[in-house]
């Protein structure tokens, strides 16, 4: 007999950053599956262990950063292979990059990435990703050693070693984006992208051509000095994550930290931006 599921659909303000840090804290409860939706995320969990002051804890409910509202109901028979199918659609970046998930068809592109993302965020999909993707299509990153940080699903770094960059780190914070990155690495056949869980801490004494940092706009500005500090003379950094409200801010501290503005990428009021050492 099928378990029986509840499934909880949670609309967040602002979703990006409000959806990592929910799924972090329901990940701390037995909520097994997530799934992003257009207003956030839908989070399900077994009956068997959900009682009706489950959520009582949640920190970010009670936060004034964030809006967050829900529903739940009752759901039998959670076929996941076809809930997952439902909602992942395959992506196509420029006609250049299609990131597909592994029950996709192969297409020709000449970058075709696989990518199963689970819990972790990084499918192409959002739109800081999806300009990240356009801004390494545009860099000859052929054997510049990378930095993919927050690398989520890794993604980018699998992109990066797809164009020739080597050797390259992807470093998250968060232990299911860890271990999903060793997982698409693999799925991939990547051989150049070593995958570590952490902060800014494993960066000391590291030095790269080119960082790419699709993180949330404060831990952006908290760690910008370190970022800068590891970049090689002439080295490229590309930083997402944040709004165009954000961009004076995040370009006073490239600028403070001696970088140059190089361009920047818009889509839907969020925003790409590329530096230089």
């Amino acid at each position: 007999m099928s378990n029986i599921y509840l499934g909880y659909h949670f609309k967040i303000e602002p979703k990006e950053l409000g959806s990592e840090i929910l799924i972090a804290e329901l990940g701390e409860l037995p909520f097994e599956s997530f799934i992003e939706s257009d207003f956030g995320i839908i989070a399900y969990i077994q009956k068997q262990f959900w009682n009706a002051n489950i959520l009582d804890d949640l920190h970010i409910l009670n936060s004034p950063e964030f809006i967050v509202s829900y529903t739940f109901e009752t759901i039998d028979q959670v076929n996941w292979n076809e809930e997952w199918e439902k909602n992942f659609e395959a992506i196509n970046v420029d006609g250049t990059c299609h990131v597909r998930a592994p029950f996709h068809p192969k297409t020709n592109a000449k970058f075709d990435i696989v990518i199963e993302p689970k819990m972790s965020f990084g499918t192409g999909h959002h739109e800081t990703t999806h300009m990240m993707i356009q801004h390494l299509l545009a860099i000859d990153v052929t054997d510049l050693k990378t930095l993919d940080m927050g690398c989520g699903t890794a993604i980018l770094a699998i992109l990066a070693e797809m164009k020739g960059a080597k050797p390259i780190d992807a470093i998250d914070i968060d232990n299911w984006c860890y271990l999903n990155s060793i997982e698409n690495v693999e799925r991939n056949n990547c051989h150049s992208i070593s995958v570590f869980e952490g902060e800014a801490l494993l960066l000391k004494d590291k030095k790269y051509d080119l960082i790419i940092a699709n993180i949330n706009r404060n831990i952006l500005l908290e760690d910008m000095a370190t970022y800068v500090s590891c970049l090689n003379k002439n080295g490229i950094i590309l930083l997402s994550g944040f709004y165009q409200d954000d961009v004076t801010i995040i370009d006073a501290s490239c600028t403070e930290n001696g970088l140059t503005f190089i361009n920047k990428l818009e889509r839907n009021n969020w925003v790409a931006l590329k530096y230089m050492n």
